[in-house]
């Protein structure tokens, strides 16, 4: 998890202080290597973002380092509990007390304190349901970049990881599942799904697909696009229920009508 040595963030040092973070960890576990493995994808997919959205150079570095210390309170849940669960622990909170509170660990990521906030506000509000209002457009600007490279980075997930791991069942048999209704009026309405209306694993699935509603950038869309993520995550399972396979066409037609639309 190397970086580039910059004029004003020193993200070498950043990126070493993470790494020498790392060493208390069993990098071993397979948690913890698919957090490191996300870590460098969140960071890569916030720096083509940024790119795209030609932000200046010092916003570029801002969210290289947001980027990289997104998920720092991943590590210690699956060290305390060997789980992602959101029940377990609040990853975020926890990471923005690990930063900011009592140890002050952000000082060994960054020296300078003008940028606190933004980091502080923009890795508290990364995992929430919506980003929420803000008074410093700056910090909604960096709250949305880690938004969008967190939700894209999870594109490559969903489409490398196992049905097993993901949904700790197996392709067939999540798409046998119904849609509840819950679920599809908020796609309906063109919105993220709320974890507590996840009933069944089909639910989930389409919790993972319908986040694309809750992008931000033009900029990330394109690359949505691009990749075609959109019809290759729908496309991995197998909708023999006819109910959902039927609502899984039109949720693939709305979304794609969607990202042509906020394209515009």
């Amino acid at each position: 998890m190397k970086g580039i040595d910059r004029n004003m963030i020193d993200l070498k040092k950043a990126h070493d202080e993470f790494d020498n973070y790392l060493q208390d960890f069993d990098c071993e576990n397979e948690k913890i290597k698919l957090k490191m493995i996300h870590t460098d994808g969140v960071i890569k997919c916030t720096s083509e973002i940024a790119h795209r959205m030609k932000l200046s150079q010092e916003d570029c570095q801002l969210a290289e380092l947001i980027a990289l210390l997104h998920d720092i309170g991943r590590f210690e849940q699956v060290k305390l509990y060997d789980s992602f669960e959101p029940t377990m622990m609040d990853h975020a909170s926890f990471g923005v007390d690990l930063l900011f509170g009592e140890r002050q660990m952000i000082r060994q990521f960054v020296t300078e304190e003008c940028w606190d906030e933004i980091i502080r506000s923009a890795i508290a509000r990364h995992s929430d349901f919506a980003v929420g209002e803000f008074d410093n457009p700056r910090q909604k600007l960096h709250a949305c970049l880690i938004r969008d490279a967190d939700k894209l980075d999870n594109c490559r997930v969903k489409l490398e990881d196992s049905m097993e791991v993901l949904l700790n069942m197996d392709a067939k048999a999540v798409g046998a599942q119904p849609i509840t209704e819950k679920v599809w009026q908020s796609c309906l309405d063109r919105k993220s799904i709320l974890s507590a209306d996840r009933e069944t694993k089909m639910d989930y699935w389409v919790s993972y697909i319908a986040y694309f509603f809750d992008i931000s950038f033009p900029e990330t869309f394109s690359l949505i696009k691009e990749e075609q993520y959109v019809q290759r995550i729908i496309a991995r399972v197998p909708y023999s229920n006819p109910d959902t396979a039927e609502k899984m066409e039109q949720l693939e037609e709305m979304i794609l009508e969607y990202i042509d639309e906020r394209m515009e």
